[in-house]
């Protein structure tokens, strides 16, 4: 998500500092957002001095100190792991400007509990976009407890600015993307651990039954079956309600590893690549 982000505020004529621990994921995000940017000059959306103006805009660093120095936003998207991310908030609190504003991407966790181990609560809030980032048009903004009007108000602003719709959220467990989505993906993973339908035949229900570009299933792998199962713990435990709890299957195939797109494997193969879907074995009948 992060190079989706850094993509889309450099294309909008931001300056945009790209932070990661490992120098490796710097240049391969490089590399993504140049691929990515090479997609829309072959669809007529852009052209090459657009693109070499994009790249410009972005410089990257591993000292996350360096990175925020001169940030009047930050967008974390680090992965959706509470303590992680509390701890990533606690040092952009001591390094970022005093006016910064702090925004995390998450897809569940509590803006209200990030915005609490700084000392700027006014300016915490949540930019959660959606993936891949410069296609997708939503923008959900999450307002914690403490978050100001003001803040709130320019960080939409901001979005507009991105081409995006700005859609103003409160801040529950979920908020309005997973809390929805993430009982549909669940439902399915249960419907075949049930043995009710087959991966295909459950995302095809979905695709040609209710008018979803892809199945569950299917989008499942795209977002990552760890992250789904992430965001299973923090409705279940948010709301205490067991319509939450992960369906044992999914939990099983993140413990074996099979996570989706990023791992090879998931409800499908993707070795292969994306354009030729094939059912992973596990579910071959």
């Amino acid at each position: 998500m992060g190079n989706g982000i850094a993509h889309v505020f450099a294309q909008s004529g931001f300056q945009v500092s790209l932070v990661d621990i490992q120098q490796e994921a710097l240049d391969k995000a490089l590399t993504t957002i140049g691929k990515n940017l090479d997609r829309q000059i072959k669809k007529e959306l852009i052209d090459e001095a657009a693109k070499v103006e994009t790249l410009s805009r972005i410089s990257t660093s591993t000292d996350l100190k360096a990175g925020v120095s001169a940030a009047d936003l930050v967008v974390e998207a680090a992965t959706e792991n509470v303590e992680i991310k509390l701890q990533i908030f606690r040092e952009l609190d001591a390094h970022a400007p005093e006016p910064c504003v702090l925004a995390s991407n998450t897809s569940s966790i509590s803006i209200t509990q990030i915005g609490a181990v700084t000392q700027r609560a006014d300016q915490v809030i949540g930019m959660h976009f959606m993936n891949p980032v410069p296609v997708m048009k939503l923008v959900e903004i999450i307002r914690g407890y403490a978050t100001s009007d003001a803040v709130t108000q320019s960080v939409m602003d901001i979005s507009r600015q991105l081409h995006k719709e700005p859609v103003e959220v409160n801040d529950y467990p979920g908020f309005i993307s997973n809390r929805i989505l993430m009982p549909m993906i669940n439902e399915a993973i249960y419907s075949l651990f049930e043995g009710v339908a087959g991966v295909k035949e459950i995302d095809t229900v979905m695709k040609l039954g209710m008018a979803h570009p892809m199945g569950p299933l299917q989008l499942a792998d795209f977002i990552g079956l760890d992250v789904c199962l992430s965001i299973l713990k923090v409705l279940h435990q948010g709301f205490g309600n067991p319509k939450y709890a992960p369906c044992p299957l999914l939990v099983n195939m993140v413990e074996a590893g099979h996570l989706g797109v990023k791992s090879g494997y998931g409800f499908y193969s993707w070795t292969h690549g994306t354009k030729d879907l094939r059912v992973s074995n596990n579910f071959q009948k």
